[in-house]
């Protein structure tokens, strides 16, 4: 969070869109269920499945953290596959992120930041 000169509040923040795509190696059994080609698309918080398809909940874990806007340093920015997140499961999760978009926090909440921050001061002293 940031103000300007004129003490306006920049709430703005980035999420990364994706497409996740199920990978499965060949005549392994699959045991979330899914597809090898089977995908999803996330747009901001809404998640977007293909007529006929799903996807485990279990998954989403997965995949969040790759909405944030991370160092160039950080795993979450190189790594495109994830492990299917049941043991037994040999499928795995790749990760595209397609496109950047940019959000006001007002846009998302009715939770003021300000109220936020002097929360923050009060319970600090």
């Amino acid at each position: 969070m940031t103000t300007d000169g004129a003490n306006r509040i920049d709430d703005s923040f980035q999420l990364y869109d994706l497409r996740v795509e199920v990978v499965c190696p060949p005549g392994k059994r699959i045991m979330c269920g899914a597809k090898d080609g089977d995908y999803f698309i996330l747009e901001g918080e809404m998640l977007k499945l293909p007529p006929g398809q799903g996807i485990s909940i279990y998954s989403l874990c997965a995949i969040t953290l790759n909405q944030r806007v991370t160092s160039p340093n950080d795993w979450i920015s190189t790594d495109a596959e994830v492990a299917c997140p049941d043991p037994n499961c040999p499928s795995r999760l790749r990760i595209i992120r397609t496109s950047i978009r940019t959000y006001k926090h007002g846009d998302v909440t009715i939770v003021s930041l300000r109220d936020k921050e002097n929360e923050s001061k009060n319970s600090a002293s």
